[in-house]
């Protein structure tokens, strides 16, 4: 008779873990007991030798929604036992990021809410272990109902037995509910009178969208603005009042067959719309299909998603039709969470509004997917994946606070090893935001019951998430690491991977400040964990007008144009004399020019000069569209030298003067656009010949290309590289946290080895 003290590490809290560790030791006869802590899951197990080996071997196979980092095992003397019990948790350890993300409607209560027999028929709150919230509405560690939103909401008779029945699947599912002791449905006015409740508010809500109205749904991390995506006067009214001039809507759709209708799915994209996960996954558009043009105008692609709660699965099944999904916000503002907030700041967006009375905790958004030639590779971290951890062993035990970048924001959180990176919080630019990123870090903190040591941010000294690690470094009087943009990018795919020893990173994005003052953004980085040199990047030219090229593509083609041709640059840009004549002046005299050498902006200068794209309604749109542009010909690569120094530089003026000749050969967009992404290939095989290191990590906002980057990957791939490229952490700003932080972590430990400085 042996006797074990097992602990069990990683996201087993809120996912089923407890009962599933019960059935294995009961179905087993083994006897002992299992309970959460704050940091872990610890369990003792008693009975023979192999029922123990069989138990600990199906204990490495646990609930799909949970994940085993590690498990820690102890012989322990044996001693009188009866009987396998769960016991109350444990909170007197600190916490630990083992936090299980919100979870997609599972199959079973997907069917429970479809069947009249059920007591749960048609009840929007419906949840059980494998699916429901967790993240938007736990408060505090352990994950016990009284720490989370539910607390307020006592369990009836029929819940209580359900949530205490060792074998049900609500066996301690914290947020279980019924329609006789769980959360409400009311249908609002904009003026807060009520309208319907509980079912009638759904068959209310479906008779809006059916008239064209907008509604706003209390969905389970924060508001959406919902219309029929077919109805092109409602997506026009949505855009128009949402302030969102042309970016694309994500669409739902009431079924995985519906959405066949519209879009081409491979199965490892229905495999992930239909995944816990649920997130937005970019995919083709079938052509002439029933979604308005202006929900995704002039794009390929369809931002699609499934109903992921059972309040968006009554919805979407009562209307029978896709509906656009987006974010309960003003254009770069914070989503709302609250009933009092949504109607202050969507009160001038929607008609009426569908709440509930759970609390949301946190905002929790849409994640942004994608399925590529590599597999499942996310663009924006949110609902679904934050916020499970990272295991990064190589960084210490201090507890380090990153705050991110300007655009796409989170944070990231170390202790002990693992970092948390934050739901995805969005650009900084309103005050909401930066109120939003404050009260992020303080709940991170107090959440994990921490006390950062260090402090990461950006090296822009304007940023908002800077101004904030400014603050809190002096707060909490610690130190403040600032870490330069594209060593970030590069640093937060090496920490993802695990990469050990030097790359060679190309961290190609929109602007970045440089070490030099500069803008940077088209960077080749040799990175060794705290160290980072440029090794080459592209030749710098002038912006006109500053940050105002990110919407106006055709500035930046002019301040290219007029390294090269000086005045006559004029020649080739569509500008009104006037507004022409006053930037040349500008650029003549280097009055309000900056000096790039941004990616980003060259990919906007040849979108103008193809053109594809000479204005933008939103960042990346005319890159996006240049990319949509492509078509192979056979017509080969622009030249695209990378000249001698150190560094290097990628010098564009030929690949410029034989788009010219393209031009004044009427040679199509199409051409264009395909020899130059050829001409990004060549450059980036050039770059890795010249640096040879084994190691190549293509990261940045450009790498969201998906032609850019798969090229890319098979070029390097073929030559002999091991390419890399973020897959669980976007490529973009949304993974600078991470980067901040692992490059302060490696700093932090060079600084603790006696002898060293820096």
């Amino acid at each position: 008779m042996r006797r074990l003290a097992v602990t069990t590490w990683g996201t087993v809290q809120g996912v089923g873990f407890r009962p599933f560790v019960y059935g294995a030791a009961t179905a087993r006869g083994l006897s002992g007991w299992v309970r959460n802590g704050a940091d872990a899951v610890r369990l003792e197990v008693q009975g023979p030798d192999e029922e123990i080996q069989s138990f600990l071997s199906a204990l490495r196979a646990p609930p799909a929604a949970a994940r085993i980092e590690r498990i820690d095992v102890a012989e322990i003397p044996a001693r009188e036992s009866n009987g396998f019990a769960i016991l109350h948790s444990e909170d007197d350890r600190a916490a630990r990021p083992t936090l299980p993300a919100d979870l997609g409607i599972c199959a079973a209560c997907a069917a429970e809410i479809d069947d009249p027999s059920e007591r749960r028929h048609g009840y929007p709150f419906t949840n059980c272990t494998q699916c429901g919230p967790r993240f938007s509405i736990v408060e505090a560690l352990p994950y016990d109902r009284s720490h989370t939103s539910m607390k307020g909401f006592p369990l009836c008779q029929a819940c209580a037995r359900e949530y205490e029945a060792p074998h049900d699947r609500r066996f301690h599912a914290q947020p279980i509910a019924c329609p006789a002791c769980g959360p409400r449905l009311r249908l609002i006015s904009r003026a807060g009178a009520r309208l319907a409740s509980d079912e009638q508010a759904i068959d209310a809500a479906v008779r809006a969208l059916l008239l064209g109205d907008v509604l706003a749904l209390q969905g389970l991390g924060g508001f959406q603005l919902l219309v029929d995506a077919s109805n092109a006067a409602a997506v026009a009214t949505l855009r128009e009042r949402k302030l969102r001039e042309e970016k694309p809507f994500a669409v739902m759709f009431p079924s995985l067959e519906m959405a066949r209708q519209s879009c081409l799915l491979s199965t490892a994209e229905e495999a992930a719309l239909g995944s816990p996960a649920a997130p937005i996954l970019l995919v083709r558009r079938r052509t002439g299909d029933a979604i308005a043009e202006g929900v995704a105008p002039g794009n390929p692609r369809l931002g699609a998603l499934l109903p992921y709660t059972p309040l968006h699965r009554l919805l979407l099944a009562a209307i029978g039709r896709p509906l656009v999904c987006t974010s309960g916000n003003l254009a770069e503002e914070p989503m709302c969470t609250s009933e009092a907030e949504a109607l202050e700041r969507l009160g001038t967006i929607a008609d009426v509004f569908l709440v509930h009375d759970r609390p949301i905790v946190r905002p929790v958004d849409d994640s942004v997917a994608r399925v590529d030639a590599d597999g499942f590779r996310l663009l924006r971290r949110a609902r679904g994946f934050a916020p499970l951890p990272l295991r990064l062993p190589g960084i210490g035990s201090s507890c380090i606070l990153a705050t991110g970048a300007q655009l796409k924001n989170t944070l990231a959180l170390a202790r002990d090893g693992e970092v948390v990176v934050s739901q995805h919080l969005g650009d900084l630019f309103s005050a909401l935001g930066a109120r939003l990123l404050e009260r992020t870090a303080r709940d991170l903190t107090r959440f994990f019951a921490v006390q950062p040591q260090l402090v990461a941010c950006d090296l822009h000294p304007d940023y908002a998430s800077t101004r904030l690690a400014e603050a809190l470094a002096v707060e909490w009087n610690v130190p403040l690491e600032r870490v330069q943009h594209h060593h970030a990018h590069v640093a937060a795919c090496v920490a993802e991977h695990g990469i050990v020893g030097p790359v060679l990173g190309l961290a190609w994005d929109g602007a970045g400040l440089g070490i030099d003052g500069s803008i940077w953004g088209g960077e080749a980085l040799l990175v060794d964990g705290a160290e980072a040199r440029r090794v080459a990047h592209l030749r710098p030219f002038p912006l006109p007008g500053g940050e105002r090229a990110m919407r106006e593509p055709a500035r930046s083609a002019l301040g290219l144009l007029h390294e090269v041709l000086g005045r006559d640059a004029g020649r080739h840009v569509d500008f009104a004399p006037a507004q022409l004549r006053i930037l040349l002046d500008m650029l003549t005299g280097g009055v309000n020019c900056p000096s790039t050498s941004s990616m980003g902006r060259l990919f906007d200068a040849i979108a103008a000069l193809a053109g594809v794209r000479c204005r933008a309604g939103y960042e990346g749109q005319a890159a996006m569209e240049l990319e949509f542009a492509a078509v192979d010909a056979g017509a080969g690569a622009y030249p695209f030298p990378l000249r001698d120094g150190e560094p290097a530089v990628a010098d564009w003026e030929p690949l410029v003067q034989a788009l010219l000749d393209d031009r004044a050969r009427s040679v199509p967009a199409a051409v264009i656009s395909a020899r130059f992404h050829a001409a990004l290939v060549d450059l980036i095989e050039a770059i890795a010949e010249r640096v040879a290191v084994p190691r190549v990590v293509l990261t940045g906002g450009c790498f969201q290309n998906q032609r850019l980057l798969e090229s890319a990957m098979q070029r390097l791939r073929g030559r002999g590289f091991d390419a890399y490229t973020p897959e669980l952490y976007p490529p973009n700003d949304g993974g600078l946290s991470l980067g901040q932080l692992y490059v302060a972590a490696c700093r932090k430990e060079l600084r603790d080895v006696p002898g060293h400085s820096r």
